[in-house]
């Protein structure tokens, strides 16, 4: 379970991993990665039809269709994706979820998280999907 990102945001992200790391197989098939990866093939289609809309994923029809990165990885920074997917609330609302929290009535970790999700947003936006390395078969 993950605590910053919607579980969609998550599948989107191991998704597109996936496809940056098998870039040199061509298109790869819904099947195919919701096999890979674990994820029901309608769940991470509709993601990627998304990530299509957006730029992000190419998809071709047919034989041998599929999805692959529309740009070359190292253009893909993680915070594009979560932009895409989840937005923005989660590096602009209250951690704990709580709608009044802000500088007039902050939470219990509302001075320490402002850092920290400053810190994650930073992370997100200079990692790409390049800095992953293809996985290898050993």
């Amino acid at each position: 379970m993950t605590v910053l990102f919607s579980r969609k945001c998550e599948y989107g992200l191991q998704a597109l991993l996936y496809l940056a790391e098998n870039a040199g197989d061509g298109n790869i098939s819904a099947d195919r990665l919701a096999r890979e990866i674990d994820i029901p093939k309608d769940f991470i289609a509709k993601i990627l039809q998304n990530l299509v809309k957006y730029g992000v994923v190419t998809s071709t029809r047919g034989k041998t269709g599929g999805f692959s990165l529309s740009r070359d990885p190292s253009d893909i920074s993680l915070l594009d994706i979560v932009q895409i997917i989840d937005g923005n609330a989660v590096f602009e609302s209250c951690v704990l979820g709580l709608p009044e929290c802000g500088g007039d009535a902050p939470c219990p970790v509302h001075e320490e998280w402002g850092p920290l999700r400053e810190q994650t947003r930073q992370l997100m936006e200079k990692t790409t999907l390049a800095n992953f390395r293809p996985r290898t078969n050993t």
